[in-house]
């Protein structure tokens, strides 16, 4: 039996649209169907997911009464005119990031949103890791003091090959920005929301590893990896998107940091490193071992605070469902980004501060991506537009 009365379509078959639906599934949301980019593939994955329906296009899944919320797994450069097409049919939306292609864009979807009384959101979902919460509750709380300094990284190594490739590297479908929007912009959020701090100015020092890649003829998903005896045939194409790259930041309490990105690491699957440092303590967290939250001290003994509920604060014990020694990991961030969403939506007081990432928090992202392009391009600092 469904938790919410709410039922959503989800649009997008690759990588992260299976994963909504098995969040959307265990936060307890009924699911209509599912949206590929062509009918046959709608009909391919609702088959290969036990849904209900594929749908044979956005329209339709629009047109269907019982849908009161889509979330958006598709291609970033369809994500603006899909978010409008969602909000004039009177649905919810959740939509992966980016929220838009660029800033004008995005702001143009707050301003839609906030007109719309609707919920919008955008799947941050790192932020609901229950260390993550814990972390923020800690820094909040005054547990850690003034902080002085924030750094970290986010690498993967999917891309480390010429080989290697996806839609996400050509501009015109991810964006000009690739790393940095792609996984950057997680780090930036994590950061941003365990601090309550905002990046207002940046310096950043991107590179292209590889300028060409050889593109596969017929496509390539997300993580895919190449199977059988024959090579698949490629052609070759121009990359100018960064690879990796460093950035110095500075945020609204005068405060310092830095971020490194990479989809060029070998060895790192998907690894988000964060440490925060302020004048009483330090913490630190790894997406790797997203279980143990370590607290740094001076006078005494540090300490690794492993998750478990009857030791967490009120906010992150409420996000982690298991006893302690029984691990959460990535597919549980979106279980509970979905509760809260959809408990938003049921509570229906949208005055109501919003407990998950929202298209304000979407566009600021864009905001400081536009800073780090122009920063890099020009080689200077850069302030971050409000």
């Amino acid at each position: 039996m469904a938790r919410f009365s709410s039922s959503a379509a989800v649009v997008g078959t690759g990588f992260i649209g299976p994963v909504h639906v098995e969040g959307l599934r265990r936060a307890g949301v009924a699911i209509t169907g599912i949206v590929g980019s062509t009918p046959k593939k709608s009909a391919a994955a609702a088959d290969r997911l036990g849904l209900p329906r594929g749908y044979a296009s956005l329209d339709e899944a629009l047109q269907d009464p019982v849908v009161t919320a889509v979330h958006l797994a598709s291609p970033n450069r369809l994500h603006y005119a899909q978010v409008l097409q969602c909000l004039s049919a009177g649905k919810h939306v959740l939509c992966e990031k980016p929220l838009a292609m660029t800033p004008r864009e995005s702001a143009e979807l707050v301003e839609h949103a906030q007109a719309s009384g609707l919920v919008t959101g955008v799947a941050y979902n790192i932020r609901s890791y229950p260390l993550c919460v814990e972390a923020r509750e800690r820094v909040r709380g005054g547990d850690l003091g003034r902080v002085l300094h924030v750094t970290g990284s986010y690498v993967q190594d999917w891309l480390l090959y010429e080989r290697d490739f996806n839609w996400r590297v050509l501009a015109d479908e991810g964006g000009a920005l690739r790393a940095v929007a792609d996984i950057g912009t997680h780090w930036l959020d994590l950061a941003q929301s365990i601090t309550g701090l905002r990046v207002v100015s940046v310096c950043a020092d991107l590179a292209t590893v590889h300028g060409r890649r050889l593109r596969p003829i017929g496509g390539s998903e997300t993580f895919a990896t190449a199977t059988g005896d024959d090579p698949p045939k490629t052609e070759p194409v121009e990359v100018a998107t960064e690879d990796c790259g460093g950035i110095l930041l500075r945020f609204d309490n005068g405060a310092s940091g830095c971020m490194w990105v990479s989809q060029t690491t070998a060895g790192r699957k998907n690894c988000l490193r964060l440490e925060i440092a302020g004048a009483a303590s330090s913490l630190a967290w790894n997406s790797e071992s997203p279980n143990s939250l370590w607290i740094g001290l001076r006078e005494r003994a540090n300490e690794l605070l492993i998750r478990d509920p009857a030791l967490l604060s009120p906010a992150a014990a409420g996000g982690a469902d298991y006893p302690g020694g029984h691990n959460e990991g990535f597919p549980d961030t979106f279980k509970q980004l979905f509760r809260s969403f959809y408990a938003y939506i049921e509570a229906g007081d949208l005055s109501a501060p919003a407990p998950f990432p929202t298209f304000a928090d979407g566009h600021r992202e864009l905001r400081i991506c536009e800073a780090v392009l122009t920063s890099h391009r020009q080689r200077r600092w850069v302030d971050v537009e409000p």
